[in-house]
């Protein structure tokens, strides 16, 4: 049965990035995918994380700067870029910043990002 996602759950993330999502372990309890809407402003960057799942980034405005396993990749809005899982990768806002859509298989979780420093 079809199901609405009417309030996507907003994500407490520092830096000034909003997390907004829609499906997946906090939303909707869902353990195989993960869909977020997310804006990160100019300067904004995450750690290095080496994740166990592969996320799908689709740049809507603005641009991604994504280092992964030690190459710089612009991602600019209509572009998408795939990491997979294992790969140490680094995400970081271009200077309008970012809005993008990231889908998680499976789904996002703070333990299965692995994320350094954390």
């Amino acid at each position: 049965m079809p199901h609405v996602t009417t309030d996507p759950v907003r994500i407490p993330v520092p830096g000034g990035k909003v997390i907004n999502e829609h499906v997946g372990q906090v939303a909707t309890s869902t353990s195989a995918v993960s869909v977020a809407h997310m804006l990160a402003p100019s300067g904004w960057e995450e750690p290095f994380q080496t994740p166990e799942f592969d996320e799908i980034t689709v740049v809507v405005r603005g641009s991604l700067h994504v280092d992964c396993d030690g190459q710089r990749y612009e991602v600019s809005a209509g572009q998408s870029i795939i990491t997979k899982a294992g790969e140490r990768v680094q995400y970081s806002a271009g200077p309008l910043g970012a809005e993008y859509v990231a889908i998680c298989l499976p789904a996002y979780t703070p333990e299965t990002a692995h994320r350094e420093g954390s």
